[in-house]
């Protein structure tokens, strides 16, 4: 199982395989042709309410990545539809965060890797 991690606003490559917006809002100053995503999954995004909350605070980045599991929990069809994509496929998580080191992505990419 291959998961990379990569901002919106990377140029994309080649070896990204499937190409999964990760957010649920559409980043700024993106257009559709640049990201060249294969999917937009809008449903496995933190829900709003978490996402303003954490606000980036790196300070409450261990709250965060338990309340975002916890939605992850109850949204498993929006997981298995990355979770048997990675299973025959390389998948990149895009995002747009600044934050390369606390973000969505990286709690996804952790529950897939940990729930093969």
């Amino acid at each position: 199982m291959i998961i990379k991690l990569k901002r919106v606003y990377e140029q994309p490559e080649n070896d990204d395989g499937f190409r999964v917006l990760v957010d649920r809002l559409w980043p700024r100053g993106i257009s559709k042709e640049k990201a060249k995503l294969d999917l937009w999954l809008k449903d496995i995004a933190p829900s709003t309410e978490l996402r303003k909350w954490f606000g980036h605070e790196t300070d409450k980045w261990k709250e965060f990545q338990k309340r975002y599991i916890g939605e992850l929990e109850q949204n498993l069809e929006a997981v298995n539809i990355l979770r048997d994509k990675a299973r025959t496929d390389t998948v990149s998580l895009i995002y747009a965060a600044r934050d390369e080191e606390h973000n969505e992505a990286i709690v996804i990419r952790d529950l897939l890797m940990n729930n093969k």
